[in-house]
């Protein structure tokens, strides 16, 4: 049974020790979480029980008070669909100095997206400033007046003209920031039903992103810290049905 923490004033999350998520690392201050695709991280835009902050919350009951209320412990975010590594503050010190160090560009965070067709490069920068889509204010988009935004790929395998699998590292963090550029690079997302396209789907079901890697200094230690999150089974899954690659491998 989980305990719920004292009432915080002001306060509207409730704990929900239903949400479904995985503990990769945990000490006094921090903690990295494994989120499945379909949880939604904070409340918002008509979504207030079911999310990963109420989870953290019943897990965790001294987050709160740190933080943004609603949001107690969270320092960054995935989309719904994307699945993987998410860093959590457990003290107001390790909340602001998680914040400064993404901020500095000190914390590395790592996706696997598989995306439509072969690129012409196995290796490059995506460096296209990102903003809100004057057209759909649902959608960002890359606008010349946006905020810089950087994406760093490889390719790890390809099938062909039909699909690849990058590995992805972000310099900076904005929204939907891997989704619009690879769309700008014409790339787009397998499944992705905001930035995607028509065409073959990857059989996972959802939007194949995935945050795999994490890596920082400890903000209280300093000690090195690498977390990793397996592929999880729809996606893995939708990799088998591809076969086996005729460049690269998916394994190491």
């Amino acid at each position: 049974m989980v305990g719920f923490p004292a009432p915080v004033a002001g306060a509207a999350l409730p704990p929900d020790d239903t949400v479904p998520f995985t503990v990769r690392y945990e000490d006094e201050w921090i903690a990295v979480v494994d989120k499945p695709s379909g949880v939604v991280v904070h409340p918002g835009a008509g979504r207030d029980l079911g999310t990963l902050a109420g989870g953290l919350l019943a897990r965790w009951p001294e987050i709160a008070g740190v933080g943004e209320e609603g949001r107690w412990g969270i320092v960054h975010r995935l989309d719904r669909e994307t699945s993987g590594l998410l860093l959590v503050a457990k003290t107001d010190e390790a909340h602001a100095a998680l914040q400064a160090a993404i901020s500095a560009r000190t914390v590395s965070r790592d996706y696997l997206a598989l995306v439509h067709g072969r690129l012409h490069m196995n290796t490059g920068t995506i460096d296209a400033p990102i903003a809100r889509d004057p057209d759909r204010a649902t959608r960002m988009a890359v606008v010349a007046v946006g905020r810089p935004a950087r994406t760093h790929y490889s390719v790890q395998a390809a099938w062909g003209e039909r699909a690849s699998l990058l590995d992805l590292a972000l310099e900076t963090g904005r929204t939907h920031q891997i989704r619009v550029h690879l769309r700008l690079i014409g790339h787009p997302v397998f499944d992705d039903r905001v930035y995607g396209k028509g065409g073959p789907r990857s059989g996972a079901g959802r939007l194949w992103l995935h945050a795999h890697h994490l890596e920082l200094d400890h903000p209280l230690t300093g000690v090195r810290l690498e977390v990793d999150a397996p592929l999880p089974d729809d996606l893995s899954r939708s990799l088998d049905i591809l076969g086996e690659p005729d460049y690269g491998s998916l394994r190491g």
